[in-house]
């Protein structure tokens, strides 16, 4: 498998310094606030990202006491291959203090000043590269003309790392049991085959004839064992398995709790998700399955209509005592992304993976549109196809899950209701 080049453009240790408050000689000057200050980050046909900024005593030449965890952007082939003549690209760093967000269409934060930096990322696909790691002075700051007017100064890294990624693509909606090929530049190669099932009233009959769980899960599938709701009620029974060219199941995704309605509602709340467990082989024999992770779904309310979700790494305490890793909403009427990033020191995630950095992306699209989730997975987290199967499957249980979560007062494809249509034997 050759991985697609990626680049992260990382902006990291963020800290600000204001002077002292100026005598009134020295004009109005910009006066130390106990006032909570923030960035925003924008580069060229990029969304732009918001960071908190502490204040910081240090001194022009040492590094600050405290300062923010990374942001970043992250450069796709496609970037980086319009970006090959003319390699020059601009980052702008706006201050603002004051809260963050906006009353009334207007901006709560007042603008303290920006600083602004021509990167050259002409080289980056093959090595890091520092750009910037100091302090610089605060543009806008400050009413004197002189050398010795008050200005304010900003700490910040600037680096590139090389970041490749596998990259998969569904040939189809997971439902369908489509191919799932790996996309280099223009290269479609079929790497997995899924095999979509759901049946709500033998789920069972969703699984190989030998299943089996590990020791210390084998409670997994008292989730089912309570009373039934009434047909159209509940959604459950769902699962895909994940194949390699040869044949052999990989890894799967398996819902473990069944998504039904609140009470007097016609939607799955955050006190009662439906959940997940994303599988794979246990030991040399594909006739056993041990548990890797748990997906949680739900529907939120609230002024935006979204999808709420929880993955969380599944230790050998449990399948109910995870360390969750990835957690948010994202929109129901405009999908999203899936994203798990342990790119901060202090993130659950890295206290279970050696290494740092993106480890996987999937896109989902919005409720009712044709889905063909397009997977990321950073290199360094994938030793063999079957960790990039898991990904996979974990890719099609967050797509799934927008089709779990929707209203109940709506009708789902055929696909997913073999007792009303009779496309399953």
């Amino acid at each position: 498998m050759d991985p697609c080049p990626f680049v992260r453009l990382i902006i990291e240790s963020l800290a600000l310094k204001l002077p002292s408050s100026p005598t009134k000689s020295a004009g109005a000057g910009v006066h130390p606030s106990t006032t909570p200050c923030y960035a925003k980050l924008k580069l060229s046909n990029f969304p732009s990202q918001t960071a908190l900024i502490p204040l910081s005593t240090a001194d022009s030449s040492s590094s600050p006491e405290s300062s923010t965890s990374s942001a970043g952007f992250h450069l796709d082939p496609s970037t980086l291959r319009r970006l090959c003549s003319k390699p020059i690209i601009t980052l702008k760093v706006y201050v603002f203090t004051g809260r963050m967000g906006r009353s009334c269409g207007v901006s709560c934060g007042k603008l303290l000043g920006s600083v602004r930096m021509s990167i050259n990322v002409g080289g980056a696909q093959s090595k890091s590269s520092v750009y910037q790691n100091g302090w610089m002075k605060l543009g806008g700051t400050g009413t004197g003309t002189g050398p010795d007017k008050p200005v304010a100064k900003l700490h910040v890294v600037v680096r590139s790392e090389t970041d490749p990624r596998f990259v998969f693509q569904f040939g189809g909606e997971p439902e369908c049991s489509p191919v799932v090929f790996q996309i280099q530049k223009n290269i479609r190669q079929p790497v997995f085959s899924c095999k979509f099932s759901a049946d709500r009233n033998n789920r069972s009959r969703s699984l190989p004839s030998d299943f089996t769980m590990g020791n210390n899960n084998k409670g997994w599938m008292r989730t089912f064992s309570g009373d039934r709701e009434k047909p159209g009620r509940e959604r459950k029974g769902w699962m895909i398995i994940i194949y390699d060219l040869s044949g052999s199941a990989v890894a799967a995704a398996s819902m473990i709790t069944p998504f039904v309605p609140s009470p007097g509602s016609d939607r799955v709340s955050r006190s009662n998700p439906g959940a997940w467990l994303i599988l794979r082989p246990n030991g040399p024999s594909v006739s056993s399955w041990k548990p890797w992770g748990r997906l949680e779904a739900w529907r939120e309310r609230g002024p935006v209509d979204g999808l709420g979700y929880k993955f969380a790494l599944v230790t050998d305490s449990g399948i109910t005592s995870g360390v969750p890793i990835a957690e948010g909403t994202m929109s129901v009427k405009k999908g999203g992304q899936f994203c798990i990033d342990n790119a901060r020191k202090d993130s659950a995630l890295s206290l279970l993976l050696p290494v740092r950095g993106f480890v996987m992306g999937s896109s989902v699209e919005a409720e009712g549109k044709a889905s063909k989730p397009t997977v990321q997975v950073g290199v360094r987290h994938v030793t063999c196809m079957a960790d990039a199967a898991l990904f996979v499957a974990l890719s099609a249980a967050i797509d799934l899950s927008m089709d779990a979560c929707r209203l109940f007062s709506h009708k789902l494809r055929k696909e997913f209701c073999p007792d009303e249509q009779d496309s399953f034997s």
